[in-house]
């Protein structure tokens, strides 16, 4: 992307939402000399940030929060109205969860927007970065009138990789009617490079939506395909290497397991169906990913189940992993809920740790024994079930675990343990679209 001069009223930003987006954005523009202003509401998320530290689990965000607050590039502010003063440009990063019916809630972004229409500048540029449905930002548009122009502009940040992500884009989209206002939010990120895509707003939209749905489409069929390799006698790694040679294919989101979660796929793809029925459309693809999505955790289970003869009522099964991917600390979504009380409703007796997510997910689980010590957790279980494929867990010394478990049965629902190392310490090894592994039979005593 050519260089481009950021004009001297835009180097003033005002975030609003400290939200994952909203505190990722904020850190990275002010790393790049922005003079950069949070608005949050939430209590919580407000001391976390005045005390310099991140409202979230991101590798290396805590530093780079503390870096820039102590160089004065960042700052919370006390309201709008201060956190306005002087901003050409105002990002709207906060949270448009799911309804009931799986449409995106706007409140949210709509009150932000009509709080920036009273307190800005004229001529402040109003950039969305809440994901939000197709046509919203046309809406919001006309809602507040010419004084502000809106402009869409997408975040492609994945949780774990985020600020990665922020410094290295593959686009930079930016979406509206006003060349100007376009012109601005592209210098705004100049910087950080990538192909720069200009469009209308909602064109702008469906490209986030697009993504995030044609990625669970992707994880949705290979675990489809997982689960033929399995009645078949496939493997699904062979399948989906072979697969992912193809260029036209590509091998990235191939990978079987225990399908999507987290705050972005399920939430965009059940909205861009909701979208899509509002305007006459059965987008027939996305129900069937949501469905194999939820049935792809019960399967799970039912391999667990099967594995231990038939039930799981009175089995200590030990579960390592919450969080939804490994690097963060969020259960929007996640697949371990979900399995867990599945395993619970059976009344298995379930313990669980993750690295990052246990003190969220005790309100969550309140039936469940949650450790912080996975050697602790593995102890005495019939069963060791791994959901999150953190580095801690792939680096257990499953020696030990073997020793110290009351069963021999693993059970990896991400494909990233050494099954035949597993099988050569004693155990019995399940996996997601891949043959069983059980240990070799002792050899018989020789006669005497």
């Amino acid at each position: 992307m050519a260089s481009v001069t950021v004009p001297d009223r835009d180097r003033a930003v005002c975030v609003v939402g400290a939200g994952y987006v909203g505190i990722v954005t904020a850190a990275g523009l002010a790393s790049l000399g922005r003079d950069v202003r949070i608005v949050e509401i939430d209590a919580a998320r407000w001391a976390a940030i005045a005390a310099g530290r991140a409202p979230i689990h991101e590798p290396g965000l805590d530093a780079a929060l503390a870096e820039q607050l102590r160089a004065g590039r960042l700052r919370l502010a006390t309201d709008l109205a201060d956190g306005l003063r002087g901003a050409g440009i105002a990002v709207v990063a906060v949270g448009t969860p799911p309804t009931a019916e799986g449409d995106a809630d706007l409140a949210h972004v709509r009150t932000a927007v009509a709080g920036i229409a009273v307190a800005a500048e004229p001529g402040t540029v109003v950039v969305i970065k809440s994901t939000v449905p197709p046509g919203t930002v046309a809406a919001l548009a006309r809602s507040i009138g010419p004084r502000l122009p809106v402009v869409m502009c997408p975040e492609f940040l994945r949780e774990g990789s985020a600020l990665h992500d922020l410094h290295h884009p593959a686009r930079l989209v930016v979406g509206g009617d006003d060349p100007d206002s376009l012109g601005r939010v592209a210098g705004l990120f100049a910087e950080l490079g990538g192909e720069l895509i200009v469009t209308d707003a909602t064109s702008a939209e469906l490209i986030k939506y697009g993504t995030n749905a044609f990625l669970a489409l992707k994880i949705s069929f290979i675990n489809e395909i997982a689960e033929l390799c399995e009645l078949t006698g496939g493997n699904v790694d062979a399948v989906a290497h072979g697969m992912g040679l193809d260029p036209r294919v590509g091998r990235a989101f191939l990978n079987a397991g225990l399908g999507f979660g987290g705050s972005c796929f399920p939430k965009d793809v059940r909205a861009l169906e909701a979208t899509a029925g509002y305007h006459g459309q059965s987008f027939w693809m996305l129900k069937a990913a949501i469905e194999v999505n939820a049935q792809q955790r019960r399967r799970f289970v039912n391999k667990i189940r099967l594995a231990l003869g038939g039930s799981v009522s009175g089995r200590r099964i030990a579960v390592l992993g919450l969080a939804f991917k490994p690097g963060t600390d969020d259960l929007r979504q996640a697949p371990a809920l979900d399995i867990i009380r599945h395993l619970e409703d059976q009344h298995a007796q379930v313990v669980a740790t993750d690295p990052a997510a246990l003190e969220r997910a005790r309100p969550l689980l309140p039936a469940t024994e949650l450790v912080a010590d996975a050697m602790a957790c593995v102890a005495g279980a019939d069963a060791v079930v791994l959901v999150t494929e953190w580095d801690e867990f792939r680096s257990l010394d499953w020696a030990r675990v073997a020793e110290s478990m009351a069963g021999n049965l693993v059970v990896d629902g991400r494909n990233c343990l050494d099954g035949e190392r597993l099988a050569a310490l004693g155990l019995r090894y399940r996996s997601v679209g891949r043959p069983p592994i059980d240990p070799l039979p002792l050899p018989l005593a020789a006669e005497a």
